[in-house]
């Protein structure tokens, strides 16, 4: 029997991975981080939601909140077209 998942916010795991990705860079610099993330979510993000509708375009951009042209636009960005 599975034992229930403790509940964690988006924001929550996003905070965690951030701080983990930092304290492993040490010493290193970091820089653009902020395109890293987005490049880090966005993808799997579209791919899910993709999946959940099916490949319908039109779908997936009205779950995300995206003008159909935008989500085609960053579908070819990621290679996921």
């Amino acid at each position: 029997m599975r034992e229930p998942r403790a509940e964690k916010s988006l924001a929550g795991s996003v905070e965690d991975a951030v701080k983990e990705y930092l304290d492993t860079m040490g010493d290193q610099q970091v820089t653009d981080l902020y395109e890293l993330v987005l490049t880090e979510v966005e993808v799997p993000l579209m791919s899910c939601v993709l999946q959940f509708t099916n490949n319908n375009q039109s779908q997936t951009a009205s779950i995300l909140g995206l003008n159909r042209g935008t989500l085609r636009k960053k579908l070819r960005k990621y290679g996921l077209l």
